[in-house]
Formats: structure tokens, C-alpha cells, sequence
């Protein structure tokens, strides 16, 4: 079900002054920056070997990634899991009784499929799936 640990993704409030953390003191390979409209977010990818790490900055005060450093703070906001059939494997998840923020895939970063568990089902940790359908995922 699980392929691997897709990526993590760490709210911040500022890429500019987060990224020299990840590239000059942890070395981190960098990918590109991406601005998803539909999520009001402005998205940096780095390489941590296999898995990758995605900062999230929100571009608007009405971003989920804007609430949530206000209520918690900057830090881990979700854990991605790649998968293979993403909708096969939320209709696999709701059966066994955990909630989904998605009922069906949407587009995320990089043109991937993603749908998001409730933390309320899982142990308060925001899990998302995520299935990319192009080469070098």
C-alpha cells in the first residue's frame, strides 16, 4: 500500500530566511520553488535522499499554512506517503473508519495527486497520500 515516505512538509513564514538553514548548513540539494494558487502557498523542495522535504510559506493570511503557524507555530505540518491508486486507496482508508479531509484526489505540488487524512483519526498527525504519476517521483 505504502511505497515510501513521499515527503514532509514544514510550515514557515519565511523561505528567504528558512532555505540557507536546509541548503547551507544541512547541505540539502534544492529543487525549485513552486507557487500553488488553489492552496495559497508558496512551496521549496529539497532532496533528503529519497524523501523529500517541501517548506511551505503561505502567500495569503487566509492559507491553511498562515492559520496554522498561527495557532502552532512554524514547523511539521503533514507527512506524505506515496502510493500507487490513490483513490483506491481512500476508498481502502474510509472503510476502515478513518475520517478523510478528501473524499477524491485533488492536485497539489508538482502536479501530484493528494488527498489528506483528519489528524482526529490519526493520532493527531496530518497524514497525506500522494500518487505522481511522471518519472523521477
Amino acid at each position: 500500500m505504502i511505497k515510501k515516505v513521499d515527503h514532509i512538509g514544514i510550515a514557515v513564514k519565511s523561505l528567504e530566511e528558512t532555505l540557507p538553514f536546509y541548503t547551507e548548513v544541512l547541505n540539502l540539494k534544492y529543487l525549485g520553488t513552486e507557487v500553488v494558487e488553489s492552496q495559497k502557498v508558496k512551496v521549496a523542495f529539497l532532496k533528503a535522499g529519497e524523501t523529500k522535504i517541501e517548506l511551505l510559506e503561505p502567500t495569503t493570511e487566509e492559507s491553511t499554512i498562515a492559520k496554522f503557524i498561527e495557532k502552532r507555530g512554524e514547523g511539521i505540518h503533514h507527512m506524505a506517503l506515496a502510493v500507487d491508486d490513490i483513490q483506491e486507496r481512500i476508498n481502502e482508508i474510509k472503510t476502515k473508519g478513518i475520517r478523510m479531509i478528501d473524499d477524491e484526489a485533488r492536485i497539489g505540488a508538482a502536479g501530484a495527486e493528494v488527498a489528506f487524512m483528519h489528524p482526529k483519526s490519526t493520532g493527531s498527525v496530518l497524514v497525506e497520500l500522494c500518487e505522481k504519476k511522471e518519472k523521477g517521483e
